[in-house]
This record gives C-alpha cells, structure tokens and sequence, in this order.
C-alpha cells in the first residue's frame, strides 16, 4: 500500500512538474507586443533634448510595451529625477552619456509642515520649479525615514504645493528646510529594469545634502530584478547606489566615487543582492554599508579603497552573504567592520573567501577586520591580510561582545598588535 501511495505522489508530481514546464500558447490570451527602442538626445533622435524631461518622456512612451531608451553621448540637465519604470532598460553610449544634476535650491519654511499636509509655506520659492522632487526636513528630522519626498505639483507665491502628504510634523523654529536635494535616477516600485552604459553625476558643489534612504545618485526602492550594468556615479552629495525594501538587485561593472556617505548601501529588507565587479573609491563613509536585513547576497570581485570610514561594514541580520575575492585597500578605518548587535541580530553565516585585505587604518590606525558582535559561524578562508604601511594595528580584532571567527588557510602579514586579538570584557 505504501509502495502505491509513493508511485501515485511521484507520478503527480511528474505531471506537475510538466505541466509547469509546459510553453504557452502564441497570443491566443495573451497580446503579443513588440518591445520598443526609442533614442534621446540630438537632433537625429527619436525624442530631442538633454534634459530629464526628454528622458522622462521616452521613458513613459516605452514602459507601455517594455523596450529600450537609447541616450546619446551627451551632458544632460536634470532637475528632477528620471523616473525608470517596470520593464524599460535606460542605457547611454558610453561615459560620454553624463546626466547631470542641476544647481541645488534650498529654503526654510516659515509655518510648521505638518503630517499629511500637502502644502508648505516657505521663506522663497523663485528657484523652485513644478515637477521638481523635494526633501523635507528639521532639526529632529533629517534622516533615513524620517525625510519627507515629494514632487512639487504647483506654486503658488511662496506655497509649495506636494504630491503626496507629509510623514512627520516639522517645525519652521528648528530649522525647518525645504531643498531639491533627490536623486539622479530613481526606480521606484518597479520590476525587470536596467541602467546601463552611463554616467550619473550627482554635481557635488552646487547641491545640497539628500538622505540616503530616501535619495541617492541611484535609488531603487519596493522594486525587483533591477540590475546596473557599466554605469559611473560620481559625486553625489549623499550616497551613491542606495536600493531599499527590494530582492535581485544587481550592481555590477559599474564605478561609485566621491559619494558624500557612503558609496553603496542595500538594506531594509534586501535579500539577494549581487555585488560584482565594482569599483568604489573615495566615498566619504564607507564603501559598502550593508544595513538591515541583507541576507543569501554575493559580493564578488570588488574593489573598496580610499573611503572615509570602512571599506565594508555589516550588521543587522546581514546574513549568509558571501564575499568572495575583494580587495578592500587604503580605507581610513577597518577595512571590514561587523557592526554591534545583539546576538538575534548579528549577522550570523556569513564567508569570507579569497580577499586582499591591506593597509586599513590610514587616518591613525583601524583594523583589517573588526568583529563587534556575536556573529555565529563567521568564516575567513584563505584571505591575505596585507600590511606593508602598517596601518593596520591587528589583522583581526575581536572586540569583547564578538565572537571569534573560523579561520581557514589565511596569511598574514606582521601587524603591531598580531594576526588575532582578543580583546577582554570589563569586570
């Protein structure tokens, strides 16, 4: 009787299996539509123009059917964010195809904003413009998600009217601000879309600070199977690749410089994230935060060198992530930092293969890596742990609430303090 019940379960599960495996049929409920391409820029293009709105425009025509929005070489002016939508791939010629960001506006409001309002009372609104994306903030509120993002839908003397309501109260008396600080190229609750081939320059000098979680050079939020490919963001007075609350995202080829935070940063619930290839130098912060919830992610073939702080730093429930042939060089602290958490959280599982850690520490001294939580099953396989300039004060240095890691065939060069050193809990 067993015997049956078992070849009856596997023949079902056969013919479930071929059923899902089966084609589907050609356009008979389903409309079969040609993906298009439509080009942007010069006067031979389909849409002219080099400015966020001729993006915009190609992109919204495109994302009817799915296809592709071909930039020409060129410096566009933008004001506001290009907006990528479900199904479009956005790819220059090259790093000739810059989108630029325009001059930053930024004023005080003079009655507080209130949550939900659609509607704030400033000091000046000459420089702002319909269509533009505003951050707003105070004193109490200026960062991750507690920064209002919103597109201005009219002015009228000095009220700027919003899109979508506010999500806290703020108060003009503590430095209540109203900027244009956004994003280069945001894609937001979309899904199959690809950046390709450009340059995202976010114009550092001449704009204001935007929050990471809300804006970036390149921002990806609620959003799926997004993947950039070949792009260079530079200068952007915040982070430069931030993608939030999403799954199979992927960053790749692609260069992240001058960033004012941190270079690349997944978190609030991102799992399967691919980080492959990269290139990213000379952030102020670190160059890969790893922040909450980034869990069975690959991080392979990159280059973190010359950041402000670390040159990877992980924490909150970033677990099974594989790092695997990095060189993390020349960052001023550690140059990979396991944030503090409490054991629940700590970001347990994750490997460490095949990596050049060298010369960390260089603004008086850092580790090459720093555990500060109780990361369970941490292993370290067959890295160098390079210290030429001697910067780097201990290869490994388990602080007192962390836990010691796995290691397997590493070398190590001299370092003042030794290879690993564990430091004692206070009585």
């Amino acid at each position: 009787m067993k015997t049956i019940f078992f070849l009856s379960l596997f023949s079902f599960s056969l013919v479930v299996t071929a059923w899902a495996q089966s084609p589907q049929a050609d356009a008979l409920v389903t409309p079969k539509i040609a993906g298009r391409e439509i080009t942007v820029g010069g006067k031979d293009a389909d849409v002219q123009g080099f400015n966020n709105q001729s993006i915009q425009f190609a992109v919204d025509y495109v994302a009817k059917t799915g296809g592709v929005v071909k930039l020409a070489s060129g410096t566009y002016n933008i004001v506001a964010p290009v907006r990528l939508k479900s199904n479009v791939k956005l790819t220059g010629s090259g790093k000739e195809t810059i989108l630029k960001r325009a001059e930053g506006v930024q004023t005080n409001f003079t009655v507080d904003a209130d949550y939900g309002e659609l509607k704030i009372t400033v000091e000046n609104a000459d420089d702002f413009e319909v269509g533009m994306k505003v951050q707003v903030t105070d004193a109490d509120n200026s960062s991750c998600w507690n920064v209002s993002t919103a597109y201005i839908t009219d002015i009228v003397d000095n009220v700027i009217y919003i899109d979508k309501g506010l999500i806290r109260d703020y108060r003009s008396d503590k430095n209540g601000l109203v900027s244009n600080a956004s994003s280069v190229i945001e894609v937001l609750d979309a899904e199959n879309a690809e950046i390709s081939n450009l340059t995202a320059d976010g114009n550092r000098d001449e704009n204001f600070f935007a929050d990471g979680c809300n804006s970036a050079g390149i921002l990806i939020l609620r959003s799926q199977k997004i993947t950039v490919d070949n792009v260079h963001v530079k200068d952007f007075n915040g982070e430069g690749i931030s993608w939030q609350i999403t799954e199979n995202i992927t960053i790749k080829n692609s260069e992240i410089s001058g960033s004012g935070n941190t270079g690349l940063h997944p978190g609030t619930g991102s799992p399967f994230s691919v980080i492959a290839n990269n290139d990213v130098h000379n952030n102020d912060q670190d160059g890969l935060f790893i922040c909450w919830r980034v869990y069975q992610s690959k991080v392979t073939g990159n280059q973190f060198h010359s950041n402000g702080r670390f040159g990877i730093c992980t924490g909150h429930k970033d677990v099974d992530v594989l790092f695997e042939n990095n060189h993390i060089f020349d960052n001023k602290s550690d140059g990979v930092h396991l944030r503090g958490e409490r054991e629940a959280n700590a970001p347990h599982r994750n490997t460490f293969v095949k990596n050049i850690i060298e010369n960390n520490g260089i603004n008086g001294g850092g580790y090459g890596f720093s555990v500060n939580s109780p990361a369970k099953d941490l292993v370290l396989k067959k890295n160098s742990f390079k210290n030429s300039a001697g910067t780097q004060k201990a290869a490994i240095y388990i602080h007192p609430d962390g836990l010691q890691p796995k290691l397997i065939d590493n070398n190590f060069d001299k370092h003042e303090l030794g290879e690993m050193v564990s430091a004692k809990k206070s009585e």
